[in-house]
């Protein structure tokens, strides 16, 4: 199951990512807002991040004005790895070797077209393994407190 959530200003973009996945039959749930009225964005980055950390989602999808204030609340959990993404090379890229499992979108930098099309190439792009396992081991290394990769 997929989680998605986004701020204010993030909500019309939520709302056309959640049409494709009703669309394409992806099983999601919405942790929110709910309307365009002003709220912050931490709040439902992190129940996102939390979801998706915890295995109760698999993956998640956050949109902010930005991107940046969701992907920088998201990354604090240990677990995520947010990426914000503006285009479908970096998308992918975000899967295949950071293997990102939160997608972070700015509905005031990329309109509702582009969007769709980065959270299409998300969701069907794996992660690659390999030498990038090891990148992911240091990672969670740091988030443990360590400072020295393992």
């Amino acid at each position: 199951m997929l989680a998605i959530g986004s701020d204010h200003g993030g909500f019309l973009l939520k709302e056309k990512i959640i049409e494709f996945l009703e669309t394409e039959g992806i099983d999601f749930r919405d942790f929110g807002t709910y309307d365009a009225q002003s709220v912050d964005y931490p709040d439902f980055a992190l129940q996102v991040a939390q979801a998706v950390a915890s295995g109760e989602c698999d993956r998640g999808i956050l949109c902010c004005g930005t991107g940046i204030g969701v992907s920088i609340t998201a990354n604090k959990v240990p677990g995520i790895r947010a990426a914000l993404c503006g285009d479908t090379f970096s998308a992918r890229a975000s899967r295949e070797h950071n293997d990102a499992n939160i997608l972070a979108l700015g509905e005031r930098v990329i309109g509702p077209g582009l969007a769709v099309d980065i959270v299409k190439v998300w969701l069907e792009s794996e992660f690659s393994g390999g030498r990038h396992d090891r990148r992911l081991k240091k990672i969670a290394a740091i988030e443990r407190g360590y400072t020295k990769g393992e």
